[in-house]
């Protein structure tokens, strides 16, 4: 990473001819969308652009939708995003980012979205695991043809790869740094300002990452890189409970769908009723010490029992 000095003064001046950039970040509440939106905002106001920024999340916040407009430019008066006026929407979930389409610019407009799905329980046509789903199948072909250019990343994988899922925001970044015309030195050194001290290092992977996904994406006569967004299928759910991180709160017990969690004699959560368990992950979202994950495993390779 550059030693590029944050207090500097920025290097290149706003046009004043050219209306504000709009960038709109979409996604449920837990993923980082206001991270995003943050760094994104820090770095075009060191870069001497006027910025607003408008978010919503408040009750949203871990399962809900959250989503946050930033506006930059010589002169910005608005802090929010007309519908048909973004000139990038990033999402870091499949079905938000189709939710919010309609406000992306239709003739030069650039869709980056994660293929992960969270699937809210309401969407359980029944509550047997593997039932179909009120969900978008908007296949990642399908979408491309709505937009004038468009990226659908495995970004959650890929950060799964490197060893921290929730840098899969981070990946998403360096995505949308192909779109602006900003050193990759001051994207780097403002990601390691608002990442925690300890995750700097994989969140600038996880930047670079996402910033060469997409470059090799726009080299022209390059293969576009395969992309995968997940179909329903059968599957086992999976829990896997950190004893250590459990504060006892019941949160996961009280609101799950099935009453099948409990707390065992040391007041830690433990899934009690695994035959009633249908993966619909409120558990996971709502867990405010992040001390449960959920494995939704294909129903061919599921062994074992649940936990």
């Amino acid at each position: 990473m550059s030693e590029s000095n944050i207090d500097a003064a920025p290097a290149v001046a706003p046009v004043a001819s050219k209306p504000p950039f709009n960038v709109l970040i979409v996604g449920v509440g837990g993923q980082g969308v206001i991270m995003v939106s943050k760094v994104l905002a820090a770095l075009a106001q060191w870069r001497g652009f006027e910025v607003k920024q408008s978010e919503v999340h408040g009750m949203a916040k871990r399962g809900g939708s959250v989503f946050s407009h930033v506006r930059f430019g010589k002169r910005v008066w608005s802090p929010t995003i007309a519908k048909g006026e973004a000139d990038v929407l990033v999402a870091l979930e499949w079905a938000e980012g189709l939710r919010w389409l309609p406000f992306l610019k239709p003739d030069t407009g650039i869709f980056i979205c994660d293929t992960k799905r969270i699937v809210p329980p309401f969407a359980c046509l029944n509550r047997k695991p593997g039932a179909p789903m009120r969900y978008s199948r908007e296949t990642a072909e399908q979408v491309a043809s709505y937009v004038a250019e468009g990226y659908a990343i495995d970004a959650t994988t890929m950060a799964e790869e490197l060893g921290n899922e929730r840098a899969a925001n981070v990946v998403l970044l360096g995505a949308l740094s192909n779109a602006l015309d900003f050193p990759v030195a001051d994207w780097e050194t403002t990601v390691a300002d608002f990442v925690p001290k300890k995750t700097i290092a994989v969140n600038l992977e996880a930047f670079r990452l996402g910033r060469t996904w997409v470059a090799e994406a726009r080299t022209p006569g390059a293969a576009a890189p395969a992309v995968h967004v997940p179909a329903a299928a059968p599957y086992t759910p999976r829990l896997e409970i950190n004893a250590e991180w459990c504060k006892s709160c019941d949160i996961c017990v009280k609101l799950c769908p099935e009453r099948c969690l409990k707390l065992n004699a040391e007041r830690v959560a433990e899934l009690a009723a695994p035959e009633k368990c249908t993966g619909c992950r409120l558990c996971e979202w709502l867990c405010p010490d992040f001390a449960i994950r959920v494995h939704l495993d294909p129903q061919a390779r599921a062994e074992g029992t649940l936990r």
